[in-house]
């Protein structure tokens, strides 16, 4: 919902005039506001939501605390706003993020049940919003933690994965890529994600088998770096953030470019080949079959 309390489109062009007129700190920010607004209306959606994602600064670190409903599952609403909140911060002075979910899941993957109500009109606009964040989240110049509090699955696991460094509480949950047996495909910038942090001979294996794994499993296969008890996990997560940021930022955005470019660079390349593929395939009645068939077992085993 845009603010218009704050700033009615009519109202900007005198209210721009009037910034040259205030000190440096009140028209930054008053910038700022006028730039939240402005995201806000052009894709729809509060940026300063506390359901979707809260935002917390701890000296120059922002810790992105995920809370879109209980499972913090992607729909279009929820990937569009992680993508505002990464471009907010890209040229903030913020150091690193952290981003987190909250109770026993940190991000349950894709929401299916939207999928399926959804249909081929909502997949039109939300794969190409989930292919923007997970690009975004991935080539982010700055150092990136995941605090991994519960249950990544599916496409939760590739946010994870996009991190630069990820920790998971022991005995919080599991984690992996179930897509091909819920019966979808990768977008190409999932997969180059997955590639990147895979060795190579184990990738197909884990995608083929869609396993997900407890947290000790997961630190053997290199989906995790490292494994803390639940009550440190923010602890740990904030002290491996603030070890990247004591390497000089400029050096630290080139390192992480140079070693991520050829796997973004693959996504663009054969996303151009097989992204509209994979739109049609998640589209098919045959896939939203066998999505409808694996969510009635889903709840069946949860029940």
């Amino acid at each position: 919902m845009v603010d218009n309390s704050f700033c009615t489109p009519q109202q900007i062009p005198v209210a721009l005039a009037h910034v040259v007129q205030m000190s440096d700190v009140a028209a930054d920010t008053w910038c700022t506001r006028l730039s939240v607004w402005y995201r806000e209306a052009l894709v729809g959606i509060s940026l300063g939501s506390t359901d979707v994602i809260d935002v917390e600064h701890r000296d120059h670190l922002s810790i992105f605390h995920m809370r879109h409903g209980k499972a913090n599952a992607l729909d279009t609403e929820f990937c569009q706003a992680l993508t505002a909140r990464l471009e907010e911060h890209r040229y903030a002075a913020t150091r690193a993020l952290i981003f987190t979910g909250h109770g026993q899941i940190f991000s349950a993957g894709v929401d299916l049940l939207r999928v399926l109500d959804g249909g081929p009109n909502y997949l039109a606009t939300f794969l190409p919003a989930l292919r923007t964040v997970f690009e975004t989240l991935f080539g982010f110049p700055k150092p990136v933690i995941a605090a991994i509090n519960g249950h990544a699955i599916a496409g939760g696991c590739v946010l994870a994965c996009a991190a630069d460094y990820r920790v998971m509480a022991a005995r919080s949950g599991r984690i992996g890529v179930p897509e091909l047996l819920v019966g979808v495909p990768f977008p190409s910038i999932a997969l180059e994600i997955m590639r990147s942090v895979i060795a190579s001979h184990q990738l197909p294996a884990l995608l083929y088998s869609g396993t997900t794994f407890h947290p000790a499993q997961a630190l053997e296969r290199g989906l995790i770096d490292e494994l803390v008890v639940s009550d440190t996990l923010m602890e740990q997560a904030v002290t491996m953030a603030r070890t990247l940021t004591m390497l000089p930022p400029s050096a630290f955005a080139l390192t992480k470019q140079q070693i991520r470019v050829p796997f973004l660079r693959r996504a663009r390349e054969d996303g151009a080949r097989f992204d509209v593929t994979v739109q049609e395939l998640w589209e098919a009645p045959t896939t939203l079959t066998a999505i409808r068939a694996y969510v009635a077992r889903t709840f069946k085993r949860s029940s």
